[in-house]
């Protein structure tokens, strides 16, 4: 006969895992404030997990000098804010805001170019330990997944939320950085919840409360209604989620068509979607925005073969390759661009991806002047048939292997221990 199953606190303490009694403001055996209850703490098992300011919070790790800075990943004057520290958010800065504008609002802010490939390794090493808890984890970006731990309190010794609590604090010892945690019966809330106290937080929305608490917020904290939508929302005298919960789903759905069966539903916190862990990216791809207006493809050219190097870097990563290849330039009047060209063969190899871009932008009527370059990989699946033997060109396989070996160096000593001539080049005319 097997072990009955671990007794479920209605209470924890996040720092020392000692079950919490009903009251009381700190933890009895540790003392710290950083109590989780909740009534409905032992049924709840979908989580939203959320890494803190994670760019930033990877450079301030690797660089304490920064500890109490204001950080900005981006970069150029021209460029926008990929993410920012919680200090520098104070100050007004947010994520794709105009770098002239943040460094406006924070001029004392350090600016740190994205390194994308660190960035990538540290958020491989958070999704193992995600793996760990549950093999239902689905992720949503590099640094953010939903969990299902249904079924895992024998495995982990303690309900999920204990076990959350737990994995929290070792991606704090571990690696160096921290994580946000919502915990709630589906996914839509779980995701809400784990905005709710950040940096460091843990917030639980209960079945229960679900519909009360979601009632006084705008109507755009239901996923896809944005900007236009919330207009069209708010001309029918449809504001907030309350004024979602007043109206009959048939009458929603006569409005707004299957959005409307939507709303009606995730209104009242009820969202029937699983979590997936074979959910698939649409696409991988890296772009750059210029500090000077470009128009000449011998400066074009080395930036779009960097980014087909970055573009490779987080396919080979991912272990996915993509058959679609998509330039894109915006121009100086912020007109974008897009040409795109599908290959014979999935690849993840730099070499391909750069020629297909670079044909593409080669075919482009000479004159305009861009702001903005990138490359784009589409229509992924695994690497498993990835950059097939070439029987044309003989010299693929020999491209490929160097390649490869360029990876290896760069994994070891950094991504510009090895450039090819065309990127070398180009540096080296910027530096004279």
């Amino acid at each position: 006969m097997s072990d009955p199953a671990p007794a479920a606190p209605l209470g924890v303490c996040r720092d020392c895992l000692t079950p919490a009694p009903a009251e009381g403001r700190r933890c009895a055996a540790c003392g710290s404030p950083r109590l989780l209850r909740h009534p409905e703490l032992a049924a709840l098992s979908i989580a939203h997990v959320d890494c803190d300011a994670f760019y930033a919070a990877i450079e301030k790790r690797d660089d304490p000098s920064l500890t109490d800075k204001p950080v900005i990943i981006g970069g150029g004057r021209r460029g926008v804010v990929s993410t920012c520290c919680y200090i520098a958010r104070i100050e007004g800065v947010r994520s794709a805001m105009p770098m002239f504008k943040a460094l406006k609002a924070c001029p004392n802010a350090v600016v740190i170019k994205p390194d994308m490939e660190k960035y990538a390794r540290v958020g491989r090493e958070v999704r193992q330990m995600m793996l760990d808890l549950t093999p239902l984890v689905e992720p949503l970006s590099i640094d953010e997944a939903f969990l299902d731990l249904s079924g895992t309190e024998r495995l982990h010794g303690g309900i999920p939320a204990v076990t959350l609590a737990r994995f929290a604090r070792r991606v704090e010892r571990e690696i160096g950085i921290t994580v946000s945690v919502g915990l709630a019966p589906n996914k839509f809330l779980a995701k809400i919840a784990s905005d709710l106290d950040k940096p460091r937080g843990f917030t639980v929305i209960g079945r229960a409360e679900a519909a009360a608490f979601l009632a006084p917020r705008p109507v755009t904290t239901i996923w896809g209604v944005g900007a236009a939508f919330s207009a069209k929302l708010a001309g029918d005298g449809i504001r907030t989620v309350g004024d979602l919960q007043g109206k009959s789903a048939a009458d929603l759905a006569r409005r707004y068509g299957a959005m409307g069966l939507r709303l009606a539903k995730l209104a009242h916190g009820v969202d029937d979607r699983k979590v997936d862990p074979t959910s698939k990216r649409k696409s991988v791809g890296a772009e750059t925005t210029f500090d000077d207006d470009l128009a000449a493809l011998a400066d074009l050219r080395p930036i779009l073969r960097r980014l087909s190097e970055k573009v490779a870097a987080r396919l080979k990563a991912l272990h996915i390759a993509g058959r679609s290849v998509t330039l894109k330039l915006k121009t100086q009047d912020f007109r974008i661009v897009t040409r795109s060209r599908t290959l014979a063969d999935p690849t993840q190899l730099a070499d391909r991806i750069f020629q297909a871009a670079d044909d593409l932008l080669a075919k482009e009527p000479p004159g305009p002047k861009y702001r903005l370059i990138g490359v784009q990989v589409a229509e992924l699946e695994g690497d498993r048939l990835a950059d097939p033997a070439d029987l044309v060109d003989p010299g693929a396989a020999r491209k490929a292997a160097a390649e490869r070996a360029m990876d290896s160096v760069r994994a070891k000593f950094g991504v510009k221990a090895v450039e090819t001539g065309l990127v070398f080049d180009a540096r080296r005319k910027r530096e004279r």
